[in-house]
């Protein structure tokens, strides 16, 4: 489990390194596709900037409390006996991990990833994001899933 939030912190903060530091030098929009853009935004609120006026004026507290999610979801990993259930739940702690190093380092999250299709646009996000949605969406289909029986030997 230790691996995979490693990985998945290691992965994210190597990416949004190379996004500020290289690829957003000077900052801009890159088009990638039609509805996809790189950007480069820094999140000081919740999810999708909500708050951001409240959450940005106290972001070491923000950032112990999601800390203390992140431990949480550790914790339920490490006591859990389902191996798809802890790669989903390390998944979820190490992209909460990402989001936890910014906010400590920053102030606020590095956001760099923006979907739009005319006039609707989704908040900006970043692969730490994509680690907790996917982590998320797979301990729900791990709930769905009943366990195979164990054959009687």
């Amino acid at each position: 489990m230790a691996s995979i939030v490693a990985s998945a912190l290691a992965i994210d903060q190597i990416v949004k390194f190379v996004m500020v530091e290289f690829v957003m030098q000077p900052p801009r929009i890159i088009e990638v596709t039609s509805f996809f853009d790189l950007v480069l935004v820094f999140n000081s609120g919740i999810s999708f900037g909500m708050f951001s006026g409240q959450i940005g004026l106290y972001p070491v507290v923000f950032a112990l409390v999601k800390t203390a999610i992140a431990t949480a979801l550790i914790v339920w990993g490490c006591m859990t006996n389902s191996r798809r259930e802890r790669l989903a739940l390390a998944v979820m702690a190490g992209g909460a991990a990402g989001n936890i190093v910014d906010r400590f380092r920053d102030g606020a999250v590095t956001d760099y990833l923006s979907l739009h299709a005319g006039a609707w646009a989704w908040p900006s996000f970043n692969l730490a994001d994509v680690f907790v949605v996917t982590g998320a969406i797979a301990l729900v289909a791990c709930s769905m899933v009943k366990p195979r029986p164990k054959a009687d030997i």
